[in-house]
C-alpha cells in the first residue's frame, strides 16, 4: 500500500481514539455510567489518541500503529460489554 494510505489510515484511526475519549467522557460526566470499566476502557485509546498525535504532529507514520490501533478497536467493539460487565462485578463485590 502506498505512503498516502498509511498517512489516511493513521488519521482514522487517531480521530476514532479521540473520538471514543470524548464520547467516554461525556458519558461519565453526562450520564449514569459505571466509572471504573469506562475509565479502563478509555486508557488504551487515550494512549494511542497521544501516540497518533505524535506521529501526525511528527509525520511518521507507522503500518505497526495502524495494526495496532485497528486491533484495539476490533478487540474493544468485540468485548467492550462483557469487559464492563466483569470489571463492575469485580469493583463492587
Amino acid at each position: 500500500m502506498s505512503h498516502r494510505n498509511l498517512v489516511i489510515l493513521t488519521k482514522i484511526v487517531l480521530f476514532y481514539s479521540l473520538f471514543y475519549v470524548l464520547l467516554k467522557a461525556i458519558v461519565l460526566i453526562f450520564g449514569n455510567a459505571w466509572l471504573v470499566p469506562n475509565l479502563l476502557l478509555m486508557l488504551p485509546y487515550l494512549v494511542l489518541a497521544v501516540i497518533g498525535w505524535l506521529l501526525v504532529k511528527k509525520e511518521n507514520y507507522t503500518w505497526f500503529y495502524v495494526a495496532a490501533g485497528a486491533a484495539v478497536i476490533i478487540l474493544t467493539r468485540i468485548f467492550e460489554t462483557q469487559f464492563s460487565v466483569w470489571v463492575q462485578q469485580m469493583v463492587t463485590e
